[in-house]
Parts: C-alpha cells; sequence; structure tokens
C-alpha cells in the first residue's frame, strides 16, 4: 500500500510547500486530503451548463457555495477571478486556472490554449495554478511546448501546478478510451513525468480493455487500478473525480492513501 508522502518528501520549493500547505491543512478536513469546486464549465461546455440551475451562472453564488461548503479551494478562469475573487480573497484558495477551451470543435486534436500566466496566478493571491494537458492527442507537441513554459514559471513563481490529465484522440478512443485503466494511467504516469506537483485524473475503468496494450488486457479489480495509478504518479499527489459507484467504494476504501476523490469537472 502507498501512503500519501510528507510535503517534505515532494521535492517543493519554500513557495510551493507554503501554498500547498495552506490549502490541504487549513482548509477543508484538513488533514491532507482535498475537495475541490471546479468552475470553468462555462468556457470548457457554455451556458447550457447553468439551464437547469440558473443560479448557477452567477460566479459570486458559486464562490459563497464553496466557502459555505469548506471546500479546499475553487478553481476558476482568470476573467472570473479577476472581476468576482476580490470580494472573497483569503477566504478560500484561488486555483487559477491557466488554459481551457471551448467544447464546439471536435476533441480529434485536442488542445486547451493558454490564457493566463503564473505571473497573474501571483498577482490575484492564487495558492496554485491548473493546467489541462491532453495525453495521446495529435496536438501534444504544441501542448507540451507551453506545458513547458507553465512549469518553468510555476517552479519560479513558488506555485503549485495542478495538471488535470486527460486522455485524448483517435489512438486513445482505439485504445480502450479515456478513461480505461491503460489511458488513466498513463496520463498519471506522464503528468508526473513532466512535473506536475498535483495530478487530477478521471477514475479508470480496467474492464474496458478493448485493444490495450499488455498487460492492461488483464482483469483488474478497481481498488487495484486506482492502486496502480497512484504508483504510477509516485511523488506526485493524486486528485481523483467521480467514477461508477464501485469506482467510489474502492476510492473511499483506503483514505490514508495519497489520492482524495474530488468535485472535480
Amino acid at each position: 500500500m502507498q501512503t500519501r508522502p510528507a510535503l517534505g518528501e515532494l521535492g517543493l520549493n519554500c513557495g510551493k510547500k507554503t501554498r500547498l500547505r495552506r490549502i490541504l491543512f487549513d482548509h477543508g478536513l484538513r488533514n491532507g486530503t482535498a475537495l475541490f469546486l471546479p468552475y470553468d464549465q462555462g468556457l470548457e461546455h457554455g451556458p447550457r451548463d447553468f439551464f437547469a440551475n440558473p443560479q448557477a451562472s452567477d460566479p459570486a453564488y458559486i464562490i459563497k457555495l464553496a466557502i459555505a461548503g469548506e471546500f479546499n479551494g475553487i478553481a476558476i478562469q482568470i476573467g472570473l477571478a479577476e472581476k468576482f475573487f476580490w470580494d472573497y480573497a483569503g477566504e478560500i484558495p484561488l486555483i487559477l486556472k491557466l488554459n481551457g477551451k471551448t467544447d464546439i470543435p471536435s476533441d480529434a486534436a485536442a488542445l486547451s490554449p493558454v490564457h493566463a500566466s503564473v505571473e497573474e496566478a501571483v498577482r490575484l493571491g492564487a495558492d496554485a495554478v491548473g493546467y489541462t494537458l491532453y495525453v495521446g492527442s495529435p496536438a501534444q507537441e504544441a501542448d507540451f511546448a507551453q506545458y513547458r513554459q507553465v512549469r518553468a514559471d510555476a517552479e519560479r513563481f513558488g506555485m503549485p501546478l495542478i495538471v488535470w490529465a486527460y486522455p485524448r484522440g483517435a489512438a486513445i478512443e482505439a485504445k480502450g478510451g479515456k478513461d480505461s485503466f491503460y489511458a488513466v494511467d498513463y496520463a498519471a504516469r506522464v503528468a508526473s513525468e513532466l512535473g506536475a506537483d498535483v495530478v487530477k485524473v478521471n477514475f479508470p475503468h480496467p474492464e474496458k480493455r478493448d485493444s490495450v496494450k499488455p498487460p492492461y488486457e488483464e482483469i483488474f479489480t478497481p481498488q487495484q487500478a486506482i492502486d496502480g495509478v497512484v504508483r504510477s504518479a509516485n511523488r506526485t499527489l493524486v486528485l481523483v473525480s467521480g467514477g461508477s459507484k464501485a469506482g467510489d467504494e474502492a476510492m473511499y476504501r483506503k483514505p490514508s492513501r495519497r489520492w482524495t476523490p474530488v468535485a472535480w469537472g
């Protein structure tokens, strides 16, 4: 069993360690686990996400909800951070999302353009920055290039870097799909290899084995799959979003691990 390492074991510089400690131990359950509230749907999905609950289109309402719910942080894009977060600065950690895209074009060659900087995150008082990395996309060369600059800036400014590691593209779909154990495990390892401090992944589905590479065609339980993802991430902390009922049970069975379920889209 892999246990959660202490912050001092993660190779963090002073700024990163200070901010990450604030997120994990000054908010939420204050025990090193985390629950985040994402609010980037307006860009990623469009206003259609708010039709069922029009009040959710108001950023101030969502930020107040995150504070009242004692979340460890809220993840928003720069426009909303500049227009709304200053009212609540210091009450909840800000995770500034540095890139994002619409869902209008196909995901066949997914790339999430950068439209904010780590320096702007410092100016806004953020405790971390977020970057979506599309692992397996035909556009990954450009993705890796813009990520490299983000990573360098995050190190220079002492800002924790959270990577949304999302498998995408035809090659991924041909090998079990974007939430197969193979794809999620690979994505977690890529984020770790490229210097993420925290990686956010979807829950892996080991039953999705069509055309996956060995040994992923073997039978694994949900617990074995998430254990494998954590192992692949090594000293990069793991955040897991959602999952099936069986997956959620596996996530909660051993809370001492260094991953934690999060409300993250």
